[in-house]
């Protein structure tokens, strides 16, 4: 099976998980030790410029710190998109997907004005052991699809689910149209 990374897990009907039910996973790695990812649609209601002043001005809307997932909610991760200039250096921004990378928080926000934007922040992620996702997937709890760049910075994170899965090919793309509670249907 092909690696995740830089790839989008979907959420299926058959992940019980409350942490990821309808949720859109940003592969950020995958390899023999594990994978981690940053749930891509759970705004908080918290301001990215309460924590982050500096970076505020810079945050994709909406500025709003996201739940990354249900681990390490303490831990900050951070995503920017590469303004169009040059790419900043690697020890500041690491490239995932296309011009969207890891950007590292401690990093003077001012110096970064011209080389990023559309910055989103993350409390916490979504990790798996080397082979917890692999089953996941085989169990088909999630749908690995391709990612767009504007995927990261969306500014209307409740539809995501939707949107990415209706640009999927043939029977996936139908999955779009699930009732959240297929009882109330």
């Amino acid at each position: 099976m092909p690696g995740t990374k830089g790839r989008l897990l979907v959420a299926t009907r058959l992940l019980t998980d409350p942490n990821f039910e309808r949720t859109v996973v940003l592969m950020l790695e995958d390899n023999e030790e594990g994978a981690l990812g940053l749930v891509l649609n759970r705004p908080s209601e918290l301001e990215v410029e309460d924590p982050l002043p500096d970076w505020a001005d810079l945050s994709a809307p909406p500025p709003v710190v996201f739940v990354g997932g249900p681990v390490s909610r303490s831990s900050v991760i951070a995503l920017a998109r590469v303004a169009g200039g040059p790419e900043p250096t690697e020890d500041t921004w690491t490239a995932v997907l296309g011009s969207i990378g890891v950007l590292d928080l401690t990093a003077d926000a001012t110096l970064l004005h011209a080389v990023i934007d559309g910055v989103r922040v993350f409390a916490g992620y979504a990790g798996w052991d080397a082979q917890q996702l692999r089953d996941e997937i085989a169990e088909s709890a999630w749908f690995v699809v391709d990612a767009q760049p504007s995927d990261a910075t969306t500014d209307d994170p409740d539809v995501l689910w939707r949107d990415v899965l209706r640009r999927q090919p043939d029977s996936l793309r139908l999955f779009a149209n699930y009732p959240p509670d297929p009882a109330v249907n």
